[in-house]
């Protein structure tokens, strides 16, 4: 990687992390999307994704779940369908093509998320539907672990279309529910083999950077509006990218 393009990776690195711990997001879409750009191999690309997610949505946790937003309700029913799930997705052997086309499709989902920002609103909770709770986390765990993202940023809006939690609770539920995820579907993919960036401890030290000062401001304060639209125009970019290159 040239230096310009290197030092661009990272400023980008840095404000991806930011944003999606935001949200209670571990971002893994984004640095998905990312080294799509930057034309890393997918065989790269999922474990340090993951890893990357393991961290940052873990800061994201630990902040909602001091502001008080957490619902162990909510969360384990998701939790005990997706981890074995999402396991079993890391071990799926991808085609380059076909991943690339999954990955696409996935990234319109942030995109969408950070184009049409939800405010939060203090109204109760529909009553969680246990089967719907199950089946939705089989789901997105198989998804998560085959293209190397936590599934957080597809199980926040669902949550909020079906009213089963806020904003807040949401971003709680989902950080916990992508610190799990990626930890099974990253050992599914530790037991076929991964190739692991030599750049990781870097890519983790800017993550984390990000991640801390994201959490804080999504959890305490609000993150900027501006900021938000511009990396869902990076999404959508490496979301064509990947569809129609």
């Amino acid at each position: 990687m040239q230096p310009d393009l290197y030092l661009l990776f990272y400023a980008l690195l840095l404000l991806v992390a930011f944003l999606y711990a935001s949200v209670g997001h571990g971002g893994a879409s984004g640095y998905l999307a990312l080294m799509a750009l930057f034309g890393f191999a997918p065989e790269v690309m999922r474990p340090t994704a993951l890893v990357l997610n393991i961290f940052v949505a873990g800061i994201a946790f630990y902040s909602y779940y001091r502001g008080g937003h957490f619902s162990w309700k909510l969360f384990w029913p998701l939790a005990a369908a997706a981890i074995p799930a999402a396991y079993l997705g890391g071990l799926i052997s991808t085609p380059t093509s076909v991943y690339k086309q999954l990955l696409g499709l996935l990234l319109l989902f942030p995109a969408i998320r950070f184009l049409l920002p939800l405010e939060a609103r203090d109204i109760p909770a529909k009553p969680l539907h246990l089967a719907g709770a199950l089946l939705m986390g089989a789901v997105i765990g198989l998804l998560s672990g085959m293209i190397g993202i936590g599934g957080g940023i597809i199980l926040s809006p669902i949550l909020l279309l079906l009213g089963w939690a806020n904003v807040k609770q949401s971003a709680a539920v989902s950080a916990l529910f992508i610190v799990v995820n990626s930890v099974a579907g990253l050992a599914g993919q530790l037991q076929k083999g991964v190739d692991f960036s030599g750049e990781m401890a870097l890519m983790v030290g800017v993550a984390l950077i990000g991640g801390l000062a994201g959490a804080w401001a999504g959890a305490f304060k609000f993150p900027n509006k501006w900021l938000k639209i511009s990396l869902a125009v990076v999404l959508l970019i490496a979301s064509l990218k990947l569809l129609f290159t």
